[in-house]
């Protein structure tokens, strides 16, 4: 066997060179417009690596690629596989929220829930376009603009190892469904605002709303615990992320644990965000990602995130009919719903500052933002119940 045998140029395809432009396109949008660069650099990163193509490796036991049992890759890889690393990812986040908007003005926690109806708009969308209903829960996930939830439910659902009751084995969807959510929530600051503004008048808009109160620590303390009580009861199956979620909230709050919550805010989800976002970029394969499955899953992605937006925004206009005068809701905020923390938000806040440079909008943008993290948690612990 020569050099060139042994050379990755010996079996490059059109679909490898089509996936490195996809991967050096994620590392261009991170570096220069700042998309998401904690998240698509290392996805990009790893679509390089998982596109170089190898020999047949396992002909000399070399074990080197990311399916193949033993290899480095590999076993980085099962925390994709047997989602631990999205857990993980809560943790931080839960030690990274502060509750408070949410606790001030609880009834914002419904355009959390009103966004959710992207995901299952979006599955009995799939279902439609012939995915068995594990992959159709798998997809619709994305619309909750929530890549760990996406990568958890997608490696129960749709991991091409479990059986179905009519004995086919379910399609591994996990990459394609990793990179549409992902990609999706890099790109809110671009989707979101056409959304916004064409459900929106200019008078809706220039909505003030009142300061969220102060709220107390004992409340803060407390958010954590009953809320894990109460969502805990409605989905078990969720408690793997929201347990998390809540857990490193309360180590946040509780003001006795400031180590804890500070590793889990800064070094633990920093090593599982790059293991993450590496594995899932080097498991996009060009013969595992280039595939019409794929194309259809990120079309139902954006369906799912758009219909997400908008019904985030159409139900804070309904909360607008049964608001007293003097405590309204600015519609723009129901586009929070969706839980790409704190984008989203941000998105409502610069909308806000451009209708009028006093209206600041970040604070109540918040309380739906979080509620949506919640929200898709609970959102797919119900589909698991469903589906598995």
């Amino acid at each position: 066997m020569n050099f060139w045998e042994f050379s990755g140029f010996e079996n490059a395809t059109l679909g490898h060179i089509i996936m490195i432009i996809v991967g050096l396109l994620f590392i261009f949008l991170a570096v220069k417009y700042d998309y998401e660069p904690l998240l698509l650099i290392p996805i990009g990163i790893g679509i390089l690596i998982g596109n170089i193509p190898m020999f047949q490796s396992q002909d000399f036991n070399l074990k080197l690629g990311i399916y193949e049992p033993g290899s480095v890759l590999n076993y980085l890889y099962s925390g994709v596989v047997q989602g631990w690393y999205p857990p993980l990812i809560f943790l931080g986040i839960g030690a990274m929220t502060d509750f408070s908007s949410l606790i001030s003005k609880p009834r914002l926690m419904l355009l959390g829930a009103a966004a959710q109806v992207g995901i299952f708009a979006t599955f009995l969308g799939a279902l439609y376009l012939g995915f068995a209903p594990p992959e159709a829960g798998a997809i619709g996930i994305i619309g909750g603009a929530d890549g760990p939830t996406a990568i958890f439910l997608s490696s129960k659902l749709a991991n091409g190892i479990n059986v179905m009751a009519n004995g086919e084995t379910v399609k591994n969807l996990i990459g394609p469904i990793a990179i549409a959510a992902y990609s999706y929530m890099a790109l809110v600051p671009v989707i979101q605002p056409p959304i916004i503004k064409l459900l929106t008048t200019k008078k809706e808009r220039l909505i003030k709303m009142k300061p969220p109160r102060a709220v107390s620590k004992l409340e803060k303390m407390m958010f954590p615990i009953i809320a894990l009580l109460i969502t805990g009861y409605i989905a078990p199956t969720s408690l793997p992320l929201l347990g998390m979620l809540f857990f490193g909230n309360f180590l946040k709050e509780c003001g006795r644990t400031k180590r804890l919550a500070n590793a889990a805010s800064n070094s633990i989800i920093d090593i599982v965000t790059i293991m993450l976002g590496l594995t899932v970029g080097a498991s996009t394969q060009a013969d595992v990602f280039l595939t019409p499955d794929s194309i259809l899953i990120f079309i139902l992605g954006a369906v799912s995130f758009m219909v997400a937006t908008a019904g985030g925004v159409i139900f804070a206009k309904i909360m607008n009919w049964f608001s007293s005068k003097d405590n309204p809701v600015n519609p723009m905020i129901g586009a929070a719903g969706v839980s790409a923390v704190p984008d989203s938000a941000r998105v409502v806040q610069n909308l806000g500052l451009a209708a009028d440079p006093s209206n600041h909008l970040l604070m109540h943008a918040m309380a739906p933002n979080v509620a949506g993290v919640i929200g898709s948690a609970v959102g797919a612990g119900i589909l698991l119940s469903f589906l598995m």
